[in-house]
């Protein structure tokens, strides 16, 4: 593994680390409601990266981004504010097992997308490994007896956000300087409503409170940056795999922090994934030893 890939799997595990512990930090924000945290994440994300832009001095990087750059970052920015949205809407509502289910799913809609947009392929073993992981997310979906919509827009929507960083393909800061500040005004006009009409609860429910949701942007802008860094070093198969540490921890807190009940389906459906873990990290460890021997003819192109 090169250099740069090697930096590039480190900042993703550390970005993917740190999602997963943050159904910890929402309900500490109660009693603002779901949307109100999603403003004020908003909000405060992009004043924790323009104070990095500033201190890095990246100005001159901003100022480079052409307009495909820009449709990029936009389809993006949407993609990331639904995906926060429907995050601290199943977390606070006590739907922390949907939500990793969601980033169980999450995976393989990245690993498609890269396989179909980016012309990504796999080997036959990492093929295996999928096919288990899939097996996994459809029992644990029957085991929920309805469609799990909350789970399926985490998916899609953080696949959709992943394919457009790596589309864009511009420094972390500077990118989610841009998304943050695409959905800002949003952000404010919600915020000044929620004031106006006497629903906010920023600055009414206690300085920790206030402090909390501040701290949104922190908690927002430092595994993004790890991400956003990752996502241009990295092949999207590789973070579609990193992606199961999310639903994993995840899975953990619901478990022994929420007290989410786990029926036998769901204890089976997890032991599978972890099977599907061993088997493509058992492939890729073999494929990393022989293939500086391999000698590999390029496929034709499909036109």
């Amino acid at each position: 593994m090169a250099v740069g890939q090697r930096q590039g799997f480190w900042l993703g595990f550390l970005a993917y680390l740190s999602w997963g512990f943050f159904p910890l930090y929402w309900p500490l924000l109660a009693p603002a409601g779901p949307v109100e945290i999603l403003a004020h994440r908003i909000f405060w994300s992009l004043a924790a990266v323009i104070g990095l832009v500033v201190v890095a001095r990246r100005w001159s990087y901003l100022r480079a981004v052409t307009r495909k750059q820009l449709g990029f970052i936009a389809v993006g920015a949407l993609t990331i504010g639904m995906n926060w949205g429907m995050y601290i809407y199943g977390v606070t509502s006590g739907q922390v097992v949907e939500t990793a289910l969601g980033y169980f799913i999450n995976p393989l809609v990245t690993i498609l997308l890269g396989v179909v947009f980016l012309g990504e392929r796999l080997r036959p073993a990492q093929w295996l490994g999928l096919a288990i992981a899939l097996a996994a997310v459809v029992e644990l979906t029957f085991d929920y007896g309805r469609l799990p919509w909350l789970a399926l827009t985490l998916a899609f929507s953080f696949g959709t956000y992943g394919l457009m960083k790596k589309k864009a393909n511009i420094g972390s800061a500077e990118g989610l300087a841009l998304e943050s500040a695409a959905l800002t005004p949003l952000a404010i006009g919600y915020l000044v409503y929620l004031h106006v009409t006497g629903h906010g609860t920023f600055g009414y429910a206690g300085w920790g409170n206030a402090l909390l949701l501040i701290g949104t942007g922190v908690i927002t802008a430092i595994p993004l940056l790890l991400f956003g860094a990752a996502a241009t070093r990295v092949p999207l198969i590789t973070l579609g795999l990193l992606q199961y540490m999310v639903p994993t921890i995840q899975f953990v807190i619901g478990l022994v922090v929420f007290h989410e009940q786990m029926s036998t389906a769901r204890w089976v459906g997890f032991g599978l994934v972890w099977l599907a873990l061993v088997v493509i990290t058992t492939e890729s460890l073999v494929a990393r030893r022989t293939g500086p021997r391999r000698v590999v003819r390029p496929e034709p192109e499909l036109v």
